[in-house]
């Protein structure tokens, strides 16, 4: 069985058959569950995900019967071999048995962990194939058209927030391999996607002018200088601001020489700009490199 959670929530049998839960609450207890497989989820954990703050007194018994459900769900669909229990009690609350390559974020989470040791290993193509991996997982938002709650949302946050680091590995991976003008239709679609996430827009910046598109790039630095200026009231980083002056220095028809610039890591600049709060974190556009 595989249980997807990027994007739309999918069951998908041993057969291969999809199926997606009729009750929304018996979706979303799967989904903090399935988050943490393997583990005992507490009772008071799921509670406060199906009801908030101020569950009705019969949630603990209402969550029994939603557990009932699951199980009958597993049973009738036939999601997986017959005399395997996946959702057991077990104190203080219930584990979902299932393996890591069941779960689509825990997959995507082996995909990065692996890439990260391969590239850090100088395994550079390598690297870039777990990378895509990783990113070929996503089919839309966590949960995209399911209503989460509190619980729910901070965890849809830290994978959105993973994602970002996968696609900046790509990047970087990618760069260092000189395959920099190959980017650049990605590059633009992720400025648009992430408008605040300013490595992005050097990234941009310093693949054009690589590519000797000397007036693209000024183009693109004004562009996330008006940003900046409107969202944030701040100027680009010091390394942008040198790349600019590079880039107006040099002669329009040639290729910069030298070696390709390395602006600032991701760190670096997620470092130097506040966080600015959004009304769901949840990506707007579809994944990249997906």
């Amino acid at each position: 069985m595989r249980l997807n959670l990027i994007g739309p929530l999918q069951v998908i049998t041993d057969d291969g058959r999809e199926h997606a839960p009729n009750a929304p609450k018996i979706g979303r207890m799967l989904a903090v569950l399935a988050l943490q497989p393997r583990e005992a989820v507490p009772t008071t954990v799921l509670i406060q995900e199906l009801w908030g703050q101020n569950p009705p007194r019969s949630a603990a018994k209402t969550l029994q019967t939603h557990v009932y459900h699951a199980r009958r769900m597993f049973q009738e669909e036939r999601v997986t071999a017959a005399g395997r229990n996946l959702l057991v009690a077990r104190a203080p609350g219930y584990e979902f048995r299932v393996n890591d390559d069941e779960v689509d974020v825990s997959s995507f989470e082996q995909h990065l962990r692996q890439a990260r040791w391969e590239s850090r290993s100088g395994q550079l193509e390598r690297a870039a194939h777990e990378v895509n991996r990783a990113l070929a997982l996503w089919r839309g938002p966590v949960l995209s058209g399911v209503p989460v709650g509190t619980v729910l949302a901070g965890r849809i946050a830290r994978v959105e927030e993973l994602r970002i680091n996968a696609l900046e590995l790509r990047i970087e991976i990618e760069s260092r391999l000189g395959r920099q003008r190959d980017l650049l239709p990605d590059l633009r679609a992720l400025v648009e996607e992430f408008p605040l996430h300013e490595w992005f827009h050097g990234q941009l910046i310093s693949a054009l002018h690589h590519a000797g598109r000397r007036s693209e790039a000024l183009q693109a630095y004004h562009a996330l200088y008006g940003i900046l200026q409107k969202e944030l009231g701040l100027e680009p980083s010091e390394d942008l601001r040198r790349l600019q002056a590079e880039i107006l220095g040099s002669s329009g028809g040639e290729e910069p020489s030298g070696p390709h610039r390395r602006l600032e890591t991701p760190e670096t600049t997620r470092r130097r700009l506040s966080p600015v709060p959004s009304k769901r974190p949840r990506p707007t556009a579809a994944a990249c490199f997906g």
